[in-house]
């Protein structure tokens, strides 16, 4: 494998850690816990696992060998910058311990346990993959383990290796899964325990205890980067209204935090939309009276920021969503028999007057994402409906309206772009190959302390790196219920945008200025190497939570 002089420097950066996880450790524990919301159901559901105390990790002064612990781990669901740290923590957090343990990776994700496809990681394999992006080194999958065929297939791979921990690292629907595995497990007597990691770059996995995903910081980092360059095209040819949209599909913590850091002129939150039960022609006219206004300055030029979910925020549009789930849920047979062709007229006759009305009068594309091509989960593939076209339309169509009743005089055109893909393999930051590393060597630790159905943590990520605190929280801790595919199921919360939390308070406080003013900031690449506060900044959103 050829390597960039990036990836020859990078390779020999040595993540920082918590003090309290340099040298031997003891897990204090604390008090009982409970789960976010309906407490009864999550206990009937995990009577084994629900409850556990949190976890925090002290320096001890123990001299006792330990026992080595053979351990896998899987990496599911979509990738995110640091994914390799996490390994290499785990890897070197079980050595430290050990020098014993050994360590395997399964191959493609959760489809590599049940498939009994894996691979001893070495210390010569871990090596080359320290600080780099991607999860290229095992691979990654979006198989659900959720059925008991597929927890015995695996626990056969496990015992023949003699893997006493799995450690599955994803975003909530892998952890739900990883709580679901430790349960049934547990109750069984099977001897591994199961350590989950918070990855996802679209920050909603996060609590009072899991202060930021992995992968986060980087991928908004590299989008604000592109953002940036835009914008200083925009501001250079001065033609063109940029309509950008980035992932996000449940919430809009890259869209905010990619504003507070590039200060576009407009930038919609999904969860304000919701909470003010915009439309989408409301949204429609907040932009184009955006465009009118500062078309009147001679700026015919701008940014637009829109998150990937967005269309499910949509009151309207969330109703018609949810109807749609609970009748294909309901009806898969039949509608399975229907022609391609048939299936929207089918759909329409079948619905609500409300909801059939709205869905016949969507463009085709958009109807057909919405009801007819669905992810493993049963979700709405938002990220292939085209919202930054629909709403650069929609608003070219506003502003001609506009402009035959002379209310618009200005000149618009526009560019649309995604930002996806980009961001979800960037060689971590300096933020994320620190705060990868301790995770993965906080889940080596919760493995030889005996944990089960926990979460690795690392908190108080703003302080430097020896104050951070390291320990687990009960996956249980985080989990409701929530209807998914026609039935009640418990799942780990997602983290939406808090309207009255201070990164959204910040962006408020701005955004007018920001929308007729060119008060663009251009971030730059990822800095690696100089100054403290370039290369080891946190995010605008933790900072702000945080007070700082």
């Amino acid at each position: 494998m050829t390597k960039s002089a990036l990836q020859i420097a990078r390779a020999s950066y040595p993540p920082k850690v918590p003090a309290a996880l340099k040298g031997k450790v003891k897990a204090m524990e604390g008090k009982r816990t409970q789960s976010v919301a309906n407490r009864i159901s999550i206990r009937k559901s995990f009577p084994n696992t629900y409850g556990m105390p949190v976890v925090t990790f002290e320096k001890s002064k123990e001299r006792k060998q330990r026992p080595a612990i053979h351990t896998g781990v899987i990496l599911s669901g979509g990738q995110a910058p640091g994914g390799h740290n996490v390994i290499a923590g785990i890897f070197d957090g079980l050595k430290a311990i050990n020098k014993d343990s050994c360590l395997y990776g399964f191959i493609l994700g959760p489809g590599g346990l049940i498939n009994h496809e894996y691979m001893e990681l070495t210390g010569d394999i871990i090596k080359e993959y320290r600080n780099t992006g991607g999860f290229d080194m095992i691979g990654s999958g979006r198989t659900k383990l959720e059925c008991r065929e597929q927890f015995d297939k695996g626990l056969e791979i496990l015992k023949k290796l003699n893997i006493g921990a799995l450690v599955i690292i994803g975003g909530d629907d892998s952890n739900t899964n990883a709580c679901v595995l430790a349960e049934y497990y547990k109750s069984i007597g099977a001897g591994v325990q199961v350590i989950g990691c918070p990855k996802t770059i679209d920050g909603d996995l996060k609590n009072e205890q899991i202060e930021t995903s992995f992968g986060f910081d980087t991928a908004c980092k590299v989008y604000s980067e592109v953002i940036g360059n835009i914008q200083r095209d925009c501001n250079s040819a001065r033609k063109y209204w940029h309509f950008i949209k980035l992932m996000g599909r449940s919430a809009s913590h890259i869209a905010l935090e990619c504003a507070l850091q590039t200060h576009p002129n407009v930038c919609i939150i999904s969860e304000e939309v919701e909470g003010k039960n915009l439309s989408l022609d409301d949204i429609v006219n907040q932009i184009a009276t955006v465009v009118a206004k500062r078309a009147e300055e001679g700026n015919n030029f701008g940014t637009v920021l829109i998150p990937e979910g967005l269309i499910e925020f949509i009151p309207a549009i969330k109703r018609l969503i949810a109807e749609l789930n609970e009748f294909l849920a309901a009806n898969k047979a039949e509608f399975k028999m229907i022609r391609k062709s048939e299936q929207r007229a089918y759909i329409i006759k079948k619905l609500t007057k409300d909801n059939s009305e709205l869905y016949a009068s969507l463009p085709e594309g958009v109807a057909r994402q919405l009801a007819l091509d669905r992810d493993p989960h049963g979700n709405v593939q938002v990220s292939l409906i085209e919202t930054e076209k629909l709403l650069a339309e929609m608003v070219g169509n506003r502003l001609a309206e506009w402009e035959a009743e002379e209310k618009y005089k200005g000149k618009f055109s526009s560019q649309v772009h995604f930002f996806g893909y980009e961001g979800r393999c960037a060689a971590p930051s300096n933020y994320d190959a620190n705060y990868c590393y301790s995770l993965g060597y906080t889940a080596a630790c919760l493995i030889h302390s005996g944990k089960t159905g926990y979460m690795a943590s690392v908190r108080n990520t703003t302080a430097p790196a020896d104050q951070w605190i390291a320990g687990g929280i009960p996956i249980t801790m985080m989990m409701n219920m929530e209807r998914r595919d026609g039935r009640k199921k418990p799942v780990i919360r997602k983290a939406l945008v808090q309207l009255n939390g201070a990164p959204f308070k910040s962006f408020a406080a701005n955004r007018d200025h920001w929308a007729l003013t060119t008060d663009y900031v251009y971030p730059g690449p990822i800095q690696y190497f100089g100054p403290s506060e370039v290369c080891d900044e946190p995010t605008k959103t933790l900072l702000l939570e945080q007070g700082k």
